[in-house]
């Protein structure tokens, strides 16, 4: 059996009470680190706290060589990790597939994800988030700027009267100059801000920080006002609203201290 188990947002303590006891049953553990991180823990406390070795797998590790993964698997019991929903922007289908062509039975265990810990925090409503996109660090897609991509992606949600998530890029073990096991970057709000407001200046933006953590960031403003700002440790998500509902813009104003000329509906 091969096990998918989300960890959740904040510290060693945020897996659920399946997860937990589907990882403490387990043979084997195996964890990525290179899609999202946990805020408030590392894999070390995850490990003691859970009572089991988790050896750590980089991209490669995982996405081009599961083969140790999945021969663990074949005869034993093995949990893989992941912060956040486990199959949540994430390529882990993948390995899930190459389970099941191996003849391994697998299963999810969810986690929560950053998108509806970031919905439940803004008041901005669920079903009314169009499709997410990523913004890269400008060496990450060897151009200047923000791609078209993402700025197509914002404009035809807000066409639509749709919110937009924009994740932003985290960079494991891979920098400027190419692979770098040392190299740990998180794109910032403030950062993402100041490339989107050279596009979209006066636009309503939304931050949110260290969501699922004791203490929260979340705050509104238009993504020049934004860009001058600092939000504390990472990680950190930008919401671009598209429409806002009266319940939405008044949470904006109530929650986010958004300023009342931008969430006026």
């Amino acid at each position: 059996m091969l096990t998918f188990i989300g960890l959740g947002l904040y510290d060693e303590r945020s897996i659920t009470v399946e997860g937990q006891e589907a990882l403490r049953a387990a043979d084997a553990a195996y964890a990525e680190l290179y899609t999202s991180k946990l805020v408030g823990a590392d894999i070390e406390d995850v490990a003691a706290y859970h009572d089991i070795d988790i050896e750590v797998r980089d991209r490669a590790g995982v996405e081009q060589h599961p083969g140790e993964i999945l021969d663990a698997a074949e005869d034993q019991d093995v949990a893989f990790l992941t912060p956040g929903d486990t199959m949540i922007s994430t390529t882990h289908v993948d390995l899930r597939l190459r389970a099941d062509e191996h003849g391994i039975d697998t299963r999810v265990i969810h986690g929560t994800t950053a998108q509806t810990a970031t919905s439940s925090l803004t008041g901005l409503q669920n079903y009314r988030f169009g499709k997410a996109t990523t913004l890269p660090f400008e060496y990450a897609h060897g151009g200047d700027g923000v791609p078209q991509s993402v700025l197509d992606t914002i404009a035809d949600n807000r066409e639509r009267g749709l919110h937009t998530v924009v994740y932003l890029d985290i960079k494991v073990g891979r920098g400027p100059d190419g692979d770098d096991p040392t190299h740990e970057e998180y794109m910032t709000a403030d950062h993402a801000a100041r490339q989107l407001a050279e596009h979209l200046p006066d636009t309503l933006g939304v931050v949110v920080a260290r969501a699922g953590s004791p203490d929260p960031l979340v705050t509104a403003d238009s993504l020049s006002a934004l860009a001058d700002r600092e939000f504390g440790d990472p990680l950190h998500l930008l919401l671009v609203p598209g429409e806002l509902h009266p319940i939405e813009a008044d949470a904006l104003r109530e929650l986010a201290g958004a300023p009342r000329e931008l969430v006026e509906y």
